[in-house]
């Protein structure tokens, strides 16, 4: 409906030339076209910031321009979600929410707390970096990966994770087939050139990651390097999320260990853990080992998650019945934790999967 009252506007703008200088003003009429073109009907075109009529116009080209039609034009433009007082809208780099969520919503996970907190939040307070933020994130299966991921979408984009901003590749499903890996390649590369031309910040997750194809991952490495651009484009105000269950082991080893000299998990400090994570990686099969990405030094951060004990599935059934809106009581999460499988077999100390099937566990012990 808004496009059609958009083109009635602009055919009654253009009705009334005579009447205007239109010579200063007829980028105007041009940017507006090509933003319906390109962002609506989807058009293939490529923004030029060196072209003025792919510039948003300023207020000192509607001189002379009634204004009535000023505002309803940009009343109009803004209700696409365009314009914004902070800049643009779709990016809010909530920081204090960030920090909110990782701490409240995020159980057992200290380094994994800090250290995203903290890259992010100097990322984001430096304009002039000179390269993408790239963090990999390790650990088992349900310990918070996907959902430390989402957290950072839903605190830097008003709408998170389906933000035209933020884009979620997941191996096997988009990648599924080694002979393609090239028609994949040009895939790739294209899909994160044309949301970086869309989006001054823009994130992309990379969900297990250890089974992306080497020869995918090398296809993007100059877009995570140290370039001021690759083909006139610059890629360092992107955000690089990979996900991947290597050094699950390791984490857990180092974890029980502390466990068994009587130390508290929270000593674990990165000084433990990100080495071996490093080493680990370059030595696993798959992608990850073999690929530039890792021999250039370009991950700024190995992120690890440690297994999950019994006090932190507890708090996950918590939260998943307090999402529902449901009240419960400690008898109730005792006997959604203890339904749970843990390992070591001698220890029974991690929960094997985590928290990941707790949403759905819970409908088990509803009445």
């Amino acid at each position: 409906m808004s496009t059609r009252w958009f083109l009635f506007l602009f055919w009654a703008l253009s009705a009334e030339a005579d009447f205007f200088h239109f010579d200063s003003i007829s980028n105007v009429s041009t940017y507006y076209f090509n933003y319906i073109y390109c962002n609506i009907w989807e058009g293939e075109c490529q923004p030029n910031q060196d072209d003025a009529t792919q510039q948003v116009p300023t207020r000192d080209i509607w001189a002379g321009f009634p204004q009535d039609y000023i505002s309803l034009l940009h009343q109009w433009y803004c209700s696409l979600g365009q314009c914004c007082e902070s800049g643009d809208c779709r990016i809010t780099n909530n920081i204090t929410g960030l920090a909110r969520d990782l701490q409240t919503k995020l159980h057992g996970q200290h380094l994994a707390q800090s250290v995203v907190l903290k890259a992010i939040q100097g990322f984001i307070n430096n304009p002039e970096s000179n390269k993408p933020l790239t963090l990999s994130f390790h650990g088992w299966s349900g310990t918070g990966k996907n959902f430390v991921a989402r957290i950072i979408a839903d605190n830097l984009y008003r709408d998170g994770v389906k933000s035209e901003c933020v884009r979620l590749f997941i191996a096997p499903f988009h990648f599924p087939h080694a002979r393609l890996v090239d028609t994949y390649k040009g895939q790739l590369r294209e899909a994160i050139r044309d949301m970086v031309l869309r989006c001054p910040q823009t994130l992309f997750i990379f969900d297990e990651a250890e089974k992306l194809h080497p020869g995918l991952i090398d296809a993007i490495k100059p877009y995570m390097d140290h370039y001021d651009n690759v083909d006139g484009v610059s890629y360092r105000r992107a955000i690089f999320l990979f996900l991947s269950n290597i050094g699950g082991t390791t984490i857990n080893d180092v974890a029980l260990d502390f466990w068994h000299s009587g130390q508290n998990r929270e000593d674990i400090g990165m000084e433990d853990l990100e080495h071996r994570l490093r080493a680990e990686t370059m030595e696993s099969q798959g992608g990850f080992a073999q690929s530039e990405l890792m021999s250039g030094h370009l991950i700024d951060f190995f992120v690890p998650f440690l297994p999950l004990e019994y006090r932190h599935v507890k708090l996950c059934a918590r939260d998943a019945y307090a999402a529902r809106g449901l009240e419960t009581d400690e008898a109730t999460l005792d006997e959604v934790a203890k339904a749970m499988l843990y390992v070591p077999k001698e220890e029974r100390l991690f929960s094997a999967q985590g928290c990941k099937s707790i949403p759905q566990r819970i409908n088990f012990f509803l009445p």
